[in-house]
């Protein structure tokens, strides 16, 4: 008799597929690829027009959930009520402000709800912040821009003086401007904390090309897959629209040498800048998969497939190589949804 596929229910959060999409969409995809398992998809929501929502060749059901400021107790309710409806197998927690969350839920969702997740340790997510970034850097021989925290404009002037214009000014969550002026600096700063809260991060600005690899620890200090990436085209808000696969052996060096010496635990994104002399300095350590991680899945890497397998506690062996000059060009679509959908959502939290 021959042996049929298992067939998992995996629920996927990050379905904003905006000008600053989500990863949700290209995991969703990844999984719909995977060649070990059958998947059925439940999408998880922020907002009622996140378009993933209504892409009903990807997801098969929707549900809304509380926004990561209403706390653990809140969500650990909601996933409760949407499990006792979907039996979730696994779970893709896809935007760094939730990830805290998740992470302190891991034990629960597991034990009370039978959801598995992997992600990387509360240790694991704390060190990689932007705020202590420096210092990571420092303990495990990466080259990384210095970089200060600041709670007022005042501070902003006294780093100024010491890196000197063009500065780095970072949301701790998300967005980074480059700011040329103090004016520039100034204004960045009021738009970034009225968006994301205090402390913001003001970091040296280094020149140069932009690099990232698409990653996956397995918690045992084994590299599972690794691809880096050339940005070919980038949005007004830094993000990649259109990027290429890599032939880049200290890029890989650089990963299986964190993963190995933090057992990092889960997908990453590493994000470099390549300086015209050739260095690589880390900008950020992303404790997730990012939004272009379907060009792994094109690229011979199915990242997401072997996360879930890893979840499950099955055998999975590291990828071995992967197809340079893979690209992903990503582009916008108008699709056509009936209001009652929409109405559905916004009003029973479902569709």
């Amino acid at each position: 008799m021959a042996n049929t596929k298992p067939k998992y229910t995996i629920a996927v959060t990050g379905l904003n597929a905006i000008d600053s999409p989500g990863p949700g969409l290209a995991v969703i995809k990844s999984l719909r690829e995977a060649k070990s398992f059958d998947v059925r998809i439940i999408g998880l929501a922020y907002e009622n027009l996140e378009p993933v929502i209504y892409m009903k060749q990807y997801v098969d059901k929707s549900y809304h959930v509380p926004y990561p400021t209403a706390g653990i107790d809140i969500l650990l309710e909601r996933l409760a009520y949407i499990n006792e409806k979907e039996n979730i197998d696994f779970l893709f927690p896809n935007f760094d402000a939730e990830l805290f969350n998740f992470i302190k839920l891991q034990d629960r969702f597991e034990n009370q709800l039978g959801i598995k997740m992997v992600l990387p340790t509360l240790e694991q997510f704390e060190a990689r912040q932007k705020t202590n970034l420096y210092k990571y850097g420092e303990k495990y021989g990466i080259k990384v821009p210095k970089s200060d925290m600041v709670t007022n404009l005042l501070q902003i002037h006294e780093i100024a003086k010491e890196y000197g214009y063009p500065i780095v000014v970072k949301g701790q969550y998300y967005d980074a401007k480059i700011a040329y002026t103090a004016d520039q600096a100034v204004s960045f700063f009021n738009k970034i904390s009225a968006k994301w809260g205090l402390p913001i991060i003001i970091q040296e600005y280094v020149n140069g090309t932009e690099v990232n690899v698409c990653g996956l620890g397995n918690g045992k200090g084994q590299l599972i897959g690794a691809v880096p990436m050339r940005k070919l085209y980038i949005t007004d808000k830094g993000k990649a629209w259109a990027g290429v696969t890599l032939d880049n052996e200290e890029l890989l060096e650089i990963s299986d040498k964190l993963v190995s010496s933090t057992h990092w635990q889960g997908p990453f994104e590493l994000e470099f800048i390549k300086t015209a002399k050739d260095e690589y300095y880390l900008l950020e350590i992303n404790p997730r998969f990012p939004a272009w991680c379907y060009l792994t899945t094109g690229a011979g890497q199915n990242q997401v497939e072997a996360l879930v397998n890893i979840g499950m506690n099955k055998r999975v062996k590291p990828f071995e190589s992967f197809d340079v000059g893979k690209m992903f060009i990503r582009y916008s679509e108008d699709m056509i949804v009936d209001l009652e959908k929409f109405e559905q959502i916004s009003t029973l939290g479902e569709f």
